[in-house]
């Protein structure tokens, strides 16, 4: 039968001493886990295993010998580690040694309590216990008592290391009766710093989830939902970026510990993106408030909407002539066009009263950059939305009556053919017209027909500019999707400790001679890039309606309105 031993990395320049660890034996597996060196107690030792056991619920035991030649010399060392196995009492006694100049490590077997001893062949296979603490291959803590499913797995080794993390902590951060090496023997100080910081972070956590709980329950008071500041918050994509993160802090301060490894990537993933997020926002703040960058961003603003303005008036001029030799309806022109240069002349006006306000207004939007990039860009967003008021006020009017016209004609086709719609049944059936109705449809029919191209040339020059500023405010949101929802956390992971993202092992032959016991290095296969994407996604802005671009194309044909964008909400996996 072969046995397999698995030997940490970390302990190849351990002093001599003694193996603990687990023996799984429907594997016929042993997993070391640390190594005790001189001088100790033996009743100390069966003292801290037992208490580590109660605490792991792992069979943890002394499974054998380690002796470091380099360090000890003496010859009777080796025959006071075989003693040992009769203190403790463990089949097989496994006995580890350095092999004189080799780097490697010899591995033999010893059974002095059995009547017909058998040669096993042995297989020693090195793994690196960091990773294979950290990496979270071995089964979740609800199954972790199903020993007898997981125990003809490669998972049973990851499981034993990871539910032996109280053997890997140190308590009292001084030099105890026991002494041990494993993988963090070297980092007494990191781990007293990193303690010091959770015992820090639990007040913070408590203090920030208090202001939060407050911040929440006055965003669901009454008071909101009233007609003005509930319209507000429905349209602003800056309310929903600041309801958006509000979430997150709520997600990232909450006292539940994560039951899987999704979700707790998923809190360090929005801890990050939050990080990032302030960051560039606080560059963009230092930025605007160097060389007096807002009051020339202010002197410019007024002179970019005038000419906009005036764009606009050259337009309608054009439109309302004879647009690229096309005849229109010169009565219906003028009216529409009319119409739309007083809303331009409406529209200067209203910039010119706020021009002396603009400056203060863009001081303190500069102030919200502290809040993050994220809703700096927001706000953007609602200022390019106010700037060009104007120009959504003059889609939705050639919208309407485009649609209005289509609708007509639509319906009046019908009329023709003897048909109706049937609003109870949503579908067209027969139907008998007299005279009167024909004429009069007829009638209608005409009026509508040669008044559509003058509204369909109004409707389709205004949505290409409604589109154009939709494209523009859709960039800006992609920004923000991007900030808010790349996994910046686990793509770093990805690059600085692939291990914590595994998605398999590996096995590679360190040495294979004969009559020597089989050497195997295991390395952990991380996630490729994809897969971390696509496992860790976060909430993400989309463009409303979703729609393909066939539906996209019969709404702009039949003249219903298309919306910008709109967060489509918290998404998990």
């Amino acid at each position: 039968m072969v046995l397999k031993v698995f030997f940490p990395s970390c302990c190849s320049s351990a002093d001599s001493g003694i193996l603990i660890g687990r023996w799984i034996s429907e594997q016929n597996s042993a997993v070391i886990l640390a190594v005790v060196h001189f001088p100790f107690i033996p009743v100390q030792v069966k003292q801290y295993l037992g208490e580590v056991q109660r605490l792991t619920e792992v069979s943890v035991s002394v499974l054998g010998s380690w002796s470091n030649s380099k360090q000890e010399k003496e010859e009777r060392l080796s025959k006071f580690l075989e003693d040992l196995g009769t203190i403790f009492c463990h089949e097989p006694w496994i006995q580890i040694s350095k092999e004189g100049d080799s780097k490697f490590w010899s591995c033999s077997t010893l059974q002095k309590h059995s009547e017909n001893p058998q040669e096993e062949e042995i297989i020693l296979v090195y793994y690196d216990q960091r990773k294979v603490m950290l990496s979270h291959l071995h089964p979740p803590l609800d199954t972790a008592g199903q020993g007898a499913e997981d125990a003809s797995k490669l998972s049973a080794i990851f499981d034993t290391v990871a539910r032996s993390q109280v053997l890997f902590m140190t308590d009292r951060y001084d030099e105890g009766p026991i002494k041990l090496t494993h993988w963090q023997s070297d980092g007494v100080e990191a781990s007293i710093i990193v303690e010091l910081l959770k015992q820090a972070s639990v007040p913070a956590c408590m203090l920030l989830t208090f202001l939060l709980s407050l911040l929440s329950g006055i965003c669901r008071s009454r008071v909101l939902k009233f007609w003005p500041l509930s319209f507000l918050w429905s349209k602003l994509s800056t309310c929903e970026q600041l309801g958006h993160r509000l979430q997150h802090l709520q997600v990232i301060s909450s006292n539940r510990k994560a039951q899987s490894q999704n979700q707790l990537m998923r809190k360090a993933n929005i801890f990050v993106s939050l990080l990032i997020d302030v960051a560039l926002g606080i560059l963009l703040m230092s930025w605007l408030y160097r060389k007096n960058r807002i009051g020339h961003l202010a002197d410019t603003l007024i002179p970019v909407a005038d000419h906009v303005a005036e764009e606009l008036q050259d337009l309608l001029q054009w439109l309302m002539g004879a647009p690229a030799g096309l005849k229109m309806n010169r009565a219906l022109d003028q009216v529409l066009g009319r119409f739309f240069l007083y809303h331009i002349h409406l529209w200067i006006s209203y910039i010119h009263l706020l021009s002396p306000f603009i400056e203060m207004i863009l001081w303190y939007v500069g102030l919200s950059a502290c809040l993050g990039l994220t809703v700096a860009l927001c706000i953007l967003s609602d200022i390019i939305a106010l700037l060009t008021f104007h120009i959504y006020c003059f889609y939705v009017y050639g919208a309407r009556l485009y649609c209005l016209k289509i609708y007509g004609l639509s319906s009046l086709w019908r009329l023709f053919r003897g048909k109706k719609w049937n609003v109870l049944r949503q579908r067209v059936d027969s139907c008998s017209y007299d005279l009167d109705q024909l004429f009069i449809g007829t009638l209608l029919f005409t009026i509508l027909l040669f008044l559509l191209p003058t509204t369909a040339l109004y409707y389709l020059v205004f949505t290409l500019l409604r589109l154009l500023v939709v494209i523009v405010q859709g960039l800006i949101h992609l920004l923000v999707d991007l900030i808010d929802s790349l996994p910046l956390y686990s793509l770093i992971l990805r690059l600085c400790r692939s291990y914590r993202l595994a998605a398999g092992v590996k096995f590679r032959v360190l040495e294979q001679q004969d009559g020597k016991p089989l050497r195997l290095l295991m390395q952990i296969n991380p996630l490729s890039y994809g897969g971390v994407v696509e496992t860790y996604r976060l909430p993400t802005y989309s463009c409303y309606p979703k729609d393909s671009w066939a539906s996209l194309c019969k709404k702009l044909f039949l003249g219903e309105l298309i919306y910008p964008w709109k967060h489509k909400g918290d998404k998990q996996n």
